[in-house]
């Protein structure tokens, strides 16, 4: 078999890997249904996940889970027991030295005094002047992407299978820009009808088929807010940005998509040191 459909053939299986782990985080996951799935032997399989995706299956595992988590905590009334055992906890113990680990603080004071908080106390309060807001002109931009359908805190799923499209084509660029689009207002309808798509500007050359779709980011103005934090904390910076600044800024929003672009890895710095940018499309200037 040629290398390059040997690799795809690797790529293929790891994906399968991770469709099973996202639709299964809140069951018991065996490490041995895991190498089924991928269709490689018990003792190798992991080793090879961890090779080629920057991180151990344990660590994915327990990353997502957490992340869950998070937004549960943030963004629900759900009691920290029921949050626990949701994430695959034994006890609230345990759950919280993991959680401390990832977020650095406890999931009680998370939830009590995280960035969400920060921006829930700046809404009721009307300040629109809390959070750094910059407006700017970007350029157009052609970009490869990855459809996902649920919850915006799985972006990041679709965003994977990006890069391992782009990699399995020699497509990847030597800096990629992370890219997510969101399609639909959280706060209306079902999580699990949620659109969104997770992009990567490409340059003209790069053949953009199935599983990919091609999109243009519209240029022009935008309201850029540069958030820093945990991802499951941004609900409340959407709500400051479109509900605070925006009707105190003087201008009016385009009839385009809120994009958000990553300045960094989840696998790589904690939680608390992810870096955002939330861009609100603007009309022109009259």
């Amino acid at each position: 078999m040629p290398k390059n459909q040997t690799q795809a053939s690797y790529i293929a299986r790891l994906n399968r890997v991770l469709d099973y782990v996202y639709a299964h985080l809140e069951d018991d996951i065996s490490f041995d249904r895991l190498a089924d799935i991928a269709c490689l032997s018990p003792y190798h399989w992991s080793r090879i996940y961890s090779a080629m995706r920057g991180e151990t299956i344990v660590a994915t595992i327990r990353r997502l889970r957490l992340q869950r988590a998070a937004d549960r905590l943030a963004n629900s009334d759900l009691d920290i027991g029921t949050v626990s055992a949701r994430a695959g906890y034994g006890s609230t113990d345990t759950f919280g030295r993991a959680f401390k680990d990832a977020f650095g603080v406890s999931p009680a004071a998370y939830r009590e005094g995280g960035s969400h908080a920060a921006f829930k106390a700046a809404n009721a309060a009307g300040d629109a002047a809390s959070f750094p807001v910059m407006v700017e002109i970007l350029p157009q931009r052609r970009c490869a992407g990855i459809d996902h359908t649920g919850s915006y805190m799985e972006i990041d799923h679709a965003m994977g299978r990006l890069f391992t499209e782009l990699v399995a084509r020699q497509a990847l660029p030597a800096q990629p820009t992370m890219i997510g689009v969101f399609f639909d207002d959280p706060d209306l309808g079902a999580e699990e009808d949620l659109r969104s798509r997770a992009c990567l500007p490409v340059d003209e050359t790069v053949a953009i088929d199935a599983p990919m779709v091609e999109m243009v980011l519209r240029g022009g103005r935008y309201a850029k807010l540069s958030y820093a934090g945990p991802y499951a904390d941004m609900r409340g910076a959407y709500r400051w940005l479109l509900g605070v600044w925006l009707p105190g800024s003087g201008y009016e929003p385009d009839d385009a998509p809120i994009f958000e672009a990553y300045l960094n890895d989840p696998r790589e710095v904690p939680q608390s040191e992810l870096r955002t940018d939330i861009h609100l499309p603007l009309k022109a200037a009259p």
